[in-house]
């Protein structure tokens, strides 16, 4: 990576920035003092206001998703982003005003369709209130008469004339009065109680006592004649929503316009802050940044269409973005890496490395040769037809590589869709048959060789830690730091080979056994002597040397976390079995064929399913906790070049896939 630096005259500011933006070339940084003599554009309020018109198309196109979704297959998700000539930017720019216009409407539609569910529930809730009170021929916040008190309200109780009488005759013995129960439930009844007025007082005091509570919203309407409004006005809600949402449903025509508008204020907020960075003068204006090592050719051809530009580079710092390259093989494995975290610039690229033991695990964990073909076939078409971005291409790429590897393991482990051709051989002949008898090369059954599989499972993993703790003596080395390269990673390694020939010499006999123990003595002796030598005195070296001997027991159960190669790769065996068992239970009929049929694709499809899920996790589990934790440190920032960072479209003859 270099620093570059580019001077040229303010008039030619645009077209440099365009041609910069269409190469996705360098990523634009901005010095950190403004040099004498320059000064910086103040782009703040017109990056507020992009940003306000890019969130307005987003909410708009939500809106749109809920009130008219657009009708998309399983699939489209692979497609790429349209294809658009640069002159078309013009066109959409032009048309900018008008679709934020729609925007705005859209929201001013979606908000009326806000106020009207609103107001429907306030509706309901008035009308759920005064369904207990329709029985009442009399409006809610009726009046005390010359001679009678009137009195409206509710009990929390359950009463019936008798009990009712009888509670308020036991409140108030001397009191004359009447009621009429209007509604009782389990928990509450509503009454009209008349008294004379001179006793109002203590007929209030005797329903008090009671627990008696007047309606929360008396209304100068009867109860009934009061619904019947609300019911009108609930009317209109609806309809004033059903409206609303009709009229959002004829501007999805406009979806494809609003995506575009949405892009072209993306684009023009990324100019705007690479605006911001720039040193300018009168006349002049000064680009830093960061290119790749390989780019700066590209660079200078570019600049060449400005006659005024200058460029300058330097090394870069520390602290520069790191920008990943690998070939063809290695290149789908990046958004691996990526997840995990940017390599820093002390760290090596691991990509490579987890290309192959990604590819490798993930066939030998899925293990079936007939879904590798389809993974293979499956990714190659959708390539073809959709013509994917970038990253979508290297996903699928990622899977075409998982899915070659699978056919290997396939079969070397005999599986075809299970045991698919053993199964049909016998169903149509009716001889047994197995697949190691069909296929004409010698094959691991993952279920008779289940310890054979686990052994190779556990030397595979000794091989990926290996390499893993090589990595870390390299960069080791590379850092000058010796003692760490010898002592802590390269002693280790040399156990654990000792360890690996201690195991075949024991399997094998012969020497191999006696190599083995001389070497991990000879390597306990060596972290005995060396891994307390950071501590201060001879006792505190001599323990700290004894305790890191009980390392050895973390790195027992990374290499038993392999043995996940056998279980998931014996998983898919026995459930694509299971399922071709299952397929054949009617036998050959007319019936049967098509219940075979049914089964088989089914079953399979779960199998794929389930199983190429499961690898994928547990292959990354292995290459994140098993190999990354014995050499990688990452935190790096990934290299983000200024370029057409579109969601929607792109530009033909540009470089931002």
């Amino acid at each position: 990576m270099k620093s570059v630096r580019i001077i040229a005259l303010k008039q030619d500011r645009k077209r440099l920035l365009e041609h910069l933006q269409d190469s996705a070339l360098l990523e634009v940084a901005a010095a950190e003092k403004v040099e004498e003599g320059f000064e910086r554009l103040d782009t703040s309020a017109q990056l507020r206001q992009f940003e306000r018109n890019v969130e307005l198309t987003e909410n708009a196109l939500r809106i749109l998703a809920e009130v008219a979704p657009e009708k998309k297959g399983m699939l489209d998700s692979l497609r790429g982003r349209r294809e658009i000539d640069p002159d078309e930017i013009g066109v959409i720019a032009s048309n900018s005003a008008k679709i934020i216009a729609i925007c705005q409407k859209i929201q001013a539609l979606q908000k009326t369709r806000a106020d009207c569910a609103a107001e429907t529930v306030r509706i309901r809730t008035s009308l759920s209130q005064l369904q207990p009170w329709k029985k009442l021929d009399i409006p809610l916040n009726t009046g005390d008469t010359e001679t009678t008190a009137v009195l409206i309200g509710s009990l929390p109780k359950l009463y019936d004339e008798i009990s009712l009488s009888e509670a308020i005759a036991a409140e108030a013995p001397e009191l004359i009065f009447d009621y009429e129960i209007l509604y009782a439930s389990g928990s509450m009844t509503c009454i009209v109680l008349y008294a004379p007025k001179k006793q109002k007082a203590a007929a209030a005091a005797a329903l008090r006592s009671l627990g008696f509570s007047q309606p929360l919203n008396p209304t100068r309407r009867t109860p009934r004649a009061k619904c019947e409004q609300l019911e009108e006005q609930n009317r209109e809600m609806t309809e004033k929503a059903d409206a609303a949402k009709e009229e959002l449903a004829s501007y999805a025509q406009y979806r494809g316009a609003i995506c575009d508008t949405q892009d072209y204020f993306t684009l023009r907020a990324e100019k705007y802050k690479v605006l911001s960075s720039l040193d300018q003068s009168k006349n002049v204006f000064v680009l830093n940044g960061f290119i790749p090592e390989e780019d700066c050719p590209k660079l200078e051809k570019l600049c060449e269409k400005i006659p005024s530009s200058v460029i300058e580079y330097e090394d870069a710092p520390e602290d520069a973005p790191v920008k990943l390259k690998n070939n063809r093989f290695s290149e789908p494995a990046q958004s691996i890496v990526s997840m995990y975290s940017t390599p820093s610039r002390e760290d090596i690229d691991p990509t490579p490395l987890l290309a192959f033991f990604f590819y490798f695990f993930f066939g030998m964990m899925f293990s079936d040769a007939g879904y590798g073909l389809l993974l293979i076939i499956g990714t190659i078409i959708a390539q073809k037809i959709f013509k994917p971005d970038h990253r979508m291409r290297s996903n699928l790429k990622l899977f075409e590589y998982c899915g070659v590897a699978t056919v290997f393991w396939g079969l070397i482990f005999g599986s075809i869709f299970g045991d698919a051709p053993a199964m049909f051989y016998k169903l149509f002949t009716g001889n047994e048959i197995t697949m190691k008898e069909l296929l004409p090369w010698p094959i691991l059954d993952t279920q008779k060789d289940a310890l054979m599989i686990m052994i190779l499972s556990i030397a595979f993993g000794l091989v990926h830690i290996l390499v893993g703790m090589g990595c870390k003596f390299w960069v080791c080395l590379k850092q000058k730091r010796y003692g760490e390269a010898f002592f802590d990673t390269g002693l280790w390694m040399l156990m654990l080979i000792g360890f690996a020939v201690l195991a075949a010499g024991m399997a094998l006999g012969g020497v191999l056994a006696k190599i083995g123990i001389a070497i991990v003595i000879f390597c306990a002796a060596g972290l005995i002597l060396t891994q307390g030598r950071a501590k201060k005195g001879i006792v505190g070296k001599a323990v700290g040397g004894l305790a890191s001997l009980y390392d050895i027991t973390s790195y027992m159960s990374d290499l038993l976390s392999y043995s996940r190669l056998l279980a998931l790769g014996l998983t898919t065996g026995v459930m694509a079995q299971v399922f071709n068992m299952l397929s054949t239970l009617l036998g050959t009929g007319v019936a049967g064929i098509v219940f075979m049929i049914v089964i088989f694709i089914v079953g399979h499809l779960i199998t794929i399913a389930l199983n190429a899920l499961g690898a994928y996790v547990h292959t990354m589990r292995l290459q994140y906790v098993e190999m990354f934790s014995k050499f990688y440190e990452g935190g790096g920032k990934a290299f983000e070049p200024f370029s057409l960072n579109s969601k929607y479209f792109k530009v033909k003859n540009s470089n931002d896939d």
